[in-house]
């Protein structure tokens, strides 16, 4: 809201409102104020959680330092919800398209998740909120992002019609560098084109999928869009889910991800870098880079709090928000098909749970349950507990996963020059 009372200020020169223009003043603004939040609030809301005793229970998996663990403060996403709320709705354009479909995903799932924990702590039930309510709740706002980014008018990208270039000859013979900027269409166009990775024409579009079966098929392309969208928000959500089971991994791991999408949010709104880039130029995106600001900051700034031995969880109303606002971000700039790469953790944590279960089901039916039990794929799964099985120590195994995360984010980037 901030944003529009700097914008009336600036209209009557008031000195320095000016500054509110720049996204990237916004974003920094964001990030601080995100961490000061989490930093010096979350240990109040902390001790509230502490006073109210809304604890974890912990089920005994026979893990290491397991058991020390009951009684930790839980629902910590609450933190990270606050951390990434206000700052948005301070510094951000509220009424950004974007940033609405932004601030509505983090409520839902933040919504849901928290649902969950009630049922968990307070019901004390250790299963929580059924399996199937909340794929219909990520569903659901799968159907509504879908929805929005297909049919709302803001929601375009501007077809380029001329690359940019420097001209290198002007250098050599008058050592000053001429640069042609790049060509836009006047007009804006509604697209469902994507970014997708290792391929020299780095574009895909939903709506050929469905083209080919007559001359007017192409704008029925949300049969495949609209779907894509809900199975990136829901793969994403649970993957996040399934990857908060040691300190500080989720919400590290969330944190470089984020960055690695800023980053992206902001190239892809801004001309010269798309152009350079040869990736699309998205209008009105760069605004996102004030909300995943504020969404680093709030996953940094938990982190202080979750990191080994941790003094809160954020429960699933931490990691279903973290993973959902992940899948929701990337569909918004067109970069979700680069997702199984840059939450390579997410991916293959989601994936060894899935193998697990298979495997087991597999040696229970062809050798039976005695043989399937003492004969598992995994020690345990997701993978993280496996490794807690070998004998690493959870803080080891949480750095080496931010490491594979900082490789796979450099990948990411790579990905763009690679086609």
């Amino acid at each position: 809201m901030l944003y529009y009372l700097f914008q009336y200020l600036d209209k009557i020169d008031f000195p320095g409102a000016g500054v509110f223009q720049y996204i990237s003043f916004r974003a920094a603004l964001a990030l601080m104020t995100s961490l000061l939040i989490t930093l010096v609030f979350g240990k109040r809301i902390i001790n509230y959680i502490r006073a109210k005793q809304i604890g974890e229970t912990i089920r005994e998996l026979g893990l290491e330092g397991q058991t020390q663990k009951s009684g930790t403060p839980t629902m910590g996403g609450l933190i990270i919800i606050a951390g990434i709320l206000i700052p948005t709705l301070l510094f951000a354009k509220v009424f950004n398209v974007y940033i609405m479909l932004m601030i509505i995903s983090t409520v839902w799932l933040g919504a849901l998740g928290f649902l969950d924990d009630y049922i968990k702590v307070f019901k004390k039930n250790k299963e929580g909120l059924q399996g199937k309510f909340k794929i219909v709740g990520q569903v659901g706002i799968g159907l509504i992002v879908g929805a929005v980014l297909y049919f709302h008018p803001d929601v375009v990208i501007k077809e380029r019609i001329v690359k940019g270039k420097t001209d290198i000859a002007s250098i050599h013979s008058t050592g000053q560098k001429i640069v042609t900027p790049p060509q836009y269409a006047e007009l804006p166009s509604k697209t469902l084109k994507t970014t997708i990775p290792f391929f020299k024409d780095n574009e895909l579009d939903y709506g050929k999928f469905i083209s080919w079966m007559c001359d007017d098929c192409y704008k029925y392309g949300w049969l495949i869009f609209i779907p894509m969208v809900i199975l990136v928000v829901t793969a994403v959500s649970n993957g996040a889910n399934i990857t908060d089971g040691i300190d500080g991994l989720a919400a590290g791991t969330s944190a470089i991800i984020g960055v690695v999408l800023g980053i992206f949010a902001y190239v892809s709104g801004n001309t010269i870098f798309a152009d350079y880039l040869n990736i699309m130029y998205i209008p009105y995106s760069a605004e996102l880079v004030v909300f995943i600001a504020a969404f680093i900051g709030a996953c940094v700034g938990f982190l202080w709090y979750n990191s080994y031995p941790a003094q809160v969880f954020m429960g699933d109303t931490g990691s279903l928000a973290i993973g959902g606002i992940i899948g929701v971000f990337a569909i918004a700039i067109r970069k979700e098909l680069l997702v199984p790469i840059l939450c390579g953790v997410f991916l293959v944590e989601s994936i060894t749970v899935i193998l697990q279960v298979y495997y087991f089901k597999y040696q229970k039916r062809k050798r039976g349950l005695e043989y399937a039990q003492t004969h598992r794929l995994f020690k345990m799964a997701p993978l993280h507990h496996h490794y807690q099985k070998v004998g690493f120590h959870e803080s080891k195994i949480v750095m080496r996963f931010f490491i594979v995360s900082i490789m796979l984010a450099v990948l990411t980037f790579v990905t763009l020059k690679l086609r």
